[in-house]
């Protein structure tokens, strides 16, 4: 019995990290008044090509804030939040994303039937928002003696890269069955698989991360393998909804709204909103006018 080898080899990759000093030191002047203080402060996001947030069973892409206070003689204090970072991309910046999509497939006779079944299967493009549908136009030729469903799939999948290893995970994300052809027929048959509105965004530009979708379009042979093909399909971030359109609650933000993230196009961040206590919110800025200077950044990319 052949043991079966799975990646266990841990692999990182850092895309950019910015530090920011707000209190700056200085000598013998470094005492802050008792009380709540505020100090403001804004990080710009390199422009580059990041991928989108993401939490799997075996990686995760993260984006951190972590805000560490240092003290004489005591112990540093340390603050993080996650935050959600989407990648750009729509329909009208990638050709390919536009690209119409053709598959043929054709089956002998077997052992249990006879004739043969073929299909030729179209798909208007390669790349769908969350919500949208996919229209699929097949046209099928059923010469065998037995009834025929169309069938779809649509699975996501995820690949894990480690020291040259990888672990690869498939999910089902749905399933759909046509009407049967009797035998004898020919029929074009026009399906909208419709993309789940949660359905987490294609992760296409990390080396060691990537989640990828297939459509798969098959025919159901009673008896007898079932003869398809399989259909790369990219999902896009979720299109941008208008504030009459907005919900009344609030939306999941954060790292645990990875899996559903809904934010529209652009390199965007989504920050968790700050959950506080009983206690006073903290003075406007302006009472204190405590805004630090940002050409002075550590910047490390």
């Amino acid at each position: 019995m052949a043991a079966r080898r799975i990646c266990r080899i841990p692999q990182k990759k850092k895309y950019f990290s910015i530090k920011q000093r707000i209190i700056k030191e200085s000598l013998g002047n470094n005492i802050i008044a008792l009380g709540c203080h505020v100090y403001p402060f804004t990080f710009q996001i390199p422009a580059q090509d990041l991928p989108s947030s993401f939490r799997g069973t075996h990686g995760n892409i993260m984006y951190t804030l972590e805000a560490v206070l240092s003290r004489f003689m005591r112990v540093d204090s340390k603050a993080k939040e996650m935050f959600t970072v989407l990648h750009k991309e729509s329909l009208g910046e990638d050709s390919i994303l536009m690209t119409k999509q053709h598959g043929t497939v054709d089956k002998k006779r077997n052992i249990f039937s006879s004739g043969s079944v073929s299909m030729d299967v179209n798909i208007t493009r390669t790349a769908f928002h969350p919500g949208e549908g996919i229209k699929v136009v097949a046209y099928i030729h059923n010469k065998s003696s037995r009834d025929i469903k169309p069938k779809y799939s649509l699975y996501q999948k995820h690949s894990f890269f480690a020291k040259g290893e990888r672990k690869l995970e498939t999910k089902e994300i749905l399933k759909d069955v046509g009407e049967a052809i009797p035998p004898s027929a020919s029929q074009t048959v026009t399906r909208i698989i419709t993309i789940p509105p949660a359905t987490c965004m294609s992760i296409l530009n990390c080396s060691i991360i990537k989640v990828e979708y297939r459509l798969k379009v098959y025919l159901g042979v009673k008896y007898g393998s079932n003869p398809g093909m399989k259909f790369p399909i990219v999902i896009l971030p979720a299109v941008e909804v208008t504030d009459e359109e907005q919900p009344a609650a609030y939306p999941a933000y954060g790292f645990e709204a990875f899996a559903n993230s809904a934010m529209p196009g652009g390199t965007m961040l989504q920050q968790h909103p700050t959950a506080y206590g009983p206690t006073a919110p903290p003075p406007p800025y302006a009472t204190y006018g405590l805004y630090p200077p940002l050409n002075d950044s550590d910047k490390k990319y």
